[in-house]
């Protein structure tokens, strides 16, 4: 927890923040520390209704909007005031883990439950409201694009086209939304600032001993479905010459990713993280194979050169194994920074704590990405055990999500008090 001698205004209760996290996590857990909780699924649809019980024992107002995005409204300042929206998403990738995206949420409610709890003991007023908020699909697990919810809310996507996404079943956001009672029509207007708390899902906080950091800027990313097409046929008597195995050319591209990213060092990453394969049997000849492509890079001239020679790739990869090859969807997220106030406030907080906040990048993609072009907004992070993510031996001490917590309370409580344009400054007002 906080050193002896730290005091702080908001004090969070690590004991709930910890009651809280086990509570949620029975929904789509599994063995050895496993979360499957996709998006819009029944498992997530229980987190859901848990949060919303959450809210109401809390004082919130609960809202769902068109695409499922989550809110519990606290009314702190009284109507017109400037709002704080905190938060992360409840879904997970598929034997996943526990506290990816899951931390952000739960951390918001203590930290807004801390604060307010703060100022009524010292007879304060606020002078913003708080909103706390899990987002539909960040994962992008399920029905891509990623950071789904919160590019609608945002204004970045359409919403009626972000509902007819189709999951590897067939069944749309729209109709899964449904299934689950999310299909919301509530408005929330956009907040003043927006603070995510995530694991770092990195090792750099682990390696160095460190507990906290904020990410200054994310990296961008353009990601392709690109299916190869060839001709179904048996594996027996087909001669090897006359095959056209769309496997095989997708095989050489995955390679080819591979190595181009050899080429450019620690500024390009590459990936095909999900393949589909028709008809998937063991004695045919694949028909088709479809790649899920991702190119990531913080360099706008790099990405659009590994985009470039991918292309070129595809060609190859398809001329040699004879196959055809057509683009089914692309999806880019263009690199940029953080808010500087909210960066600024999160390291004078993190160092009143006693701790040197950690300047990171983010590679992956989070909510507050796709926020950052409609408000202020930051992502922090506390650190992972040996910068695990995405894996059931994703690991965060509670010591650690508490810090994180902290800081966040903190930072609520400053703004509370002495007034959001004050604490970030000009951001405020654009």
């Amino acid at each position: 927890m906080l050193d002896q001698t730290t005091t702080t205004a908001a004090p969070v209760n690590a004991d709930r923040l910890k009651a809280m996290m086990d509570g949620v996590t029975v929904f789509g857990a599994g063995s050895g520390g496993a979360m499957t909780r996709l998006t819009l699924s029944r498992e997530d649809g229980a987190a859901r209704d848990w949060l919303k019980a959450w809210f109401a024992d809390h004082g919130f107002t609960h809202k769902f909007d068109g695409m499922g995005n989550q809110f519990g409204l606290l009314e702190a300042a009284g109507a017109g005031a400037p709002t704080v929206m905190v938060g992360s998403h409840l879904d997970s990738q598929p034997n996943g883990g526990c506290f990816d995206g899951t931390l952000g949420v739960i951390s918001a409610c203590e930290a807004v439950v801390a604060v307010t709890e703060a100022l009524k003991k010292r007879g304060s007023a606020s002078r913003v409201n708080f909103t706390v908020v899990n987002w539909t699909n960040e994962e992008g697990a399920r029905f891509q694009p990623s950071l789904l919810g919160s590019s609608v809310f945002a204004g970045s996507a359409e919403l009626d086209w972000a509902l007819d996404r189709k999951d590897g079943a067939g069944i749309s956001v729209r109709e899964a939304l449904a299934d689950i009672g999310y299909a919301g029509n509530d408005h929330v207007p956009i907040p003043d600032a927006l603070i995510e708390l995530h694991i770092e899902g990195a090792e750099a906080l682990d390696r160095e001993g460190r507990k906290f950091g904020a990410f200054t800027r994310y990296w961008g990313a353009t990601k392709y479905r690109l299916a190869f097409l060839g001709r179904q046929a048996h594996t027996g008597p087909t001669p090897m010459a006359e095959r056209r195995d769309a496997l095989l050319a997708g095989a050489y591209l995955i390679a080819d990713l591979k190595a181009m990213a050899g080429d450019y060092g620690l500024d390009l990453h590459t990936s095909v993280g999900r393949l589909e394969v028709f008809p998937n049997s063991p004695n045919t000849v694949p028909a088709e194979a479809v790649l899920f492509i991702e190119l990531r890079a913080a360099a706008p001239d790099i990405l659009a050169e590994a985009e470039a020679r991918m292309l070129a790739d595809v060609d190859k990869a398809a001329t040699r194994a004879g196959v055809g090859h057509e683009v089914r969807f692309i999806d880019r997220r263009i690199a940029g920074a953080f808010s500087p106030g909210l960066i600024r406030l999160a390291d004078e907080v993190s160092l009143s704590l006693g701790e040197t906040m950690r300047r990171l990048d983010t590679i992956g993609g989070h909510d507050a990405v796709a926020m950052s072009a409609a408000c202020p907004a930051v992502v922090l992070a506390v650190r992972s055990r040996g910068g695990v993510i995405h894996h059931p031996t994703e690991f965060t001490s509670i010591e650690d999500q508490a810090f994180g917590t902290q800081v966040i309370a903190d930072m609520l409580y400053r703004i509370a008090t002495e007034g959001l344009d004050t604490v970030i400054g000009e951001e405020a007002r654009t």
